[in-house]
């Protein structure tokens, strides 16, 4: 039995690199060969710091949740406040002030007539409670629909009922004969819009339609236009399909607008957020839904219940840190960052579109992902991707590239200074690497 030192202790001897090998699986990592992790001590604003001191931009926001900069004085305040009033309590059976003002809060400014908040832990789950939720309403409603429509390459999480409205991948490879029947299609163009539209048209017994909107994030930052998916979601209206909007990582300013479906005539039926939602403070997912979904769900019939719920549901901390959150994306200037980022980028890509090593270079909002030329088919398993990652981490920034393609997806607050550094280390990378 371990005495009280070694358990306040442990491996004192060895650095937190060393530490981490020895207790921690990380996350999309071959770990028999993985290089040691860098140890991350502090974050203030666009940069996180290592235990040397070295600092890195953070040019992907930490996996896209981070839209105000790291420890947020603001966000950290309010939690703070929070931890000294309720820190956590059932969501069945009760109810709690930061719950209640962000949904009101949230359901005004999201696209279209949302008007009730589900809450869950992250955006798969976000995603598996949408799925549950359009496949129960046709069956409340007498009418029971078992197909899902989506596209092919999309990618909603890695919980079971997300992989399988997902692109079969090397994410899915491993589960595919336990995954869901799920109609898959192709991005929409001006070439294939007409007959996307007519295959939609014919289906039947499909409940719902899942889509990134503008932008297929892991899926290669694969990005299409508002006007082709508009016609999407109007033959879904005709074909009485209902629509899921999986704007888990394009809400919240990332696409230019608070949410990449304000660009949309038609509104999706449901909305999945979370990554931003918080600041990138700590987990919280969001499905939001019409009340017409909603109303299906009311019965004396306890079987038309929606029987889904997590221990941590509504969590009064990740709700206040999503009210802070809100509060400093609605100001003036933040939407002025968003778009001076927008602005930005679009030079950028202007500078370099016509450069022989960029295979294709696409840009909404702030977001911009350049393909590299490898003279093979893109891949997320690209030998690049190691070169890379390395190339620039050792200039000091943190871009985690998807096989071949880099992206550049920064907190609002990055200056003018730091995105002229990265766009001249990739300038430096495609001479170099």
């Amino acid at each position: 039995m371990l005495d009280n030192d070694q358990i306040l202790a442990p491996s004192s001897n060895l650095n937190l690199a060393e530490r981490d090998k020895k207790v921690i699986w990380h996350p999309y990592t071959q770990m028999k060969n993985a290089l040691p992790h860098i140890p991350i001590v502090r974050g203030e604003g666009v940069y996180v710091f290592d235990e040397d001191g070295k600092r890195y931009i953070d040019a992907v926001s930490s996996w896209w949740v981070n839209i105000h900069g790291h420890s947020h004085p603001y966000i950290a305040q309010k939690v703070a406040e929070q931890l000294n009033v309720l820190e956590h309590v059932i969501f069945a059976g009760f109810t709690h002030e930061s719950a209640v003002l962000l949904a009101e809060r949230l359901l005004p400014i999201l696209p279209g007539k949302q008007d009730k908040v589900f809450y869950t832990d992250n955006g798969s789950t976000a995603v598996e409670v949408a799925l549950k939720m359009c496949l129960q309403y046709w069956d409340n409603n007498g009418t029971p629909k078992t197909k899902i429509l989506a596209f092919k390459n999309a990618y909603h999480g890695d919980t079971f009922g997300a992989m399988s409205v997902s692109g079969r991948s090397i994410f899915t490879d491993a589960f595919n004969s336990l995954l869901f029947d799920v109609e898959f299609i192709d991005l929409p163009n001006e070439d294939n819009i007409s007959h996307l539209i007519s295959h939609i048209s014919n289906l039947t017994d499909t409940a719902c339609f899942i889509f990134e909107p503008l932008i297929l994030g892991s899926g290669g930052m694969l990005m299409y236009e508002a006007k082709h998916l508009d016609q999407l979601l109007s033959a879904c209206k005709e074909a009485a399909i209902l629509t899921i909007a999986d704007e888990v990582m394009t809400g919240f300013g990332r696409t230019g607008t608070y949410f990449a479906c304000e660009k949309l005539i038609n509104k999706p039926d449901i909305i999945c957020l979370s990554k931003g939602l918080t600041g990138g403070t700590m987990p919280l997912g969001v499905t939001t839904c019409t009340n017409e979904i909603f109303e299906a769900f009311l019965s004396d019939d306890k079987l038309k219940t929606l029987y889904h719920g997590h221990s941590f549901t509504a969590n009064p901390i990740a709700c206040v840190a999503s009210l802070a959150s809100l509060d400093i994306l609605l100001k003036s200037e933040t939407l002025q960052n968003i778009k001076r980022v927008e602005a930005k980028h679009a030079v950028f890509l202007e500078e370099i579109k016509a450069h022989p090593k960029v295979k294709a270079i696409r840009q909404t909002g702030t977001i911009i992902a350049i393909e590299w030329e490898t003279g093979n088919e893109t891949s997320y398993l690209s030998n690049l991707r190691n070169l890379l990652y390395a190339y620039f981490l050792d200039k000091g920034i943190i871009l985690r590239p998807l096989g071949n393609i880099i992206y550049i997806l920064p907190p609002y607050v990055i200056s003018d200074e730091d995105l002229n550094y990265i766009y001249a280390a990739i300038k430096s990378a495609l001479e170099e690497v």
